[in-house]
């Protein structure tokens, strides 16, 4: 009980922290929005989301893919992080406040909001000692 109201900083706690939070933060926007922006690419090239970016339909839909399904990989890893995040931020950036109009109760706003913090939250602090750019960094 002591611990739990404690003010101490922990290094392990925070580096866990970090790394829990790449890890379901990737998975989630890997799996759940870039695997099926990838298998169905033409489709998305075609798509009203692809058309924000005002680029021919197959460029737009490539960097989108690249950035929810390859960067958000990369984000698991901990592999060159914070360009992988600055990538999931103009993605996530412009699906907030451009195709749901920076409306945050607005259906379907919430998880491209969650998103946008948790990679900016990412961009800031690194990507913490469980990782490749650690790894690298040696």
């Amino acid at each position: 009980m002591k611990k739990l109201f404690s003010t101490n900083y922990s290094d392990n706690a925070f580096n866990i922290g970090i790394f829990v939070l790449r890890v379901v933060a990737g998975l989630s926007m890997a799996v759940g929005h870039g695997y099926g922006k990838l298998t169905n690419f033409s489709a998305t090239a075609s798509s009203q989301s692809a058309n924000i970016y005002h680029l021919p339909g197959n460029i737009a839909a490539g960097l989108l893919v690249f950035a929810e399904f390859f960067c958000a990989i990369m984000i698991v890893l901990g592999l060159l992080t914070r360009f992988a995040a600055f990538a999931l931020i103009v993605a996530m950036g412009t699906a907030f406040f451009v195709a749901h109009k920076g409306q945050l109760f607005a259906k379907g706003s919430e998880a491209s909001a969650m998103f946008l913090v948790v990679f900016f939250l990412l961009l800031l602090v690194g990507p913490g000692k469980f990782s490749a750019d650690k790894l690298i960094g040696k």
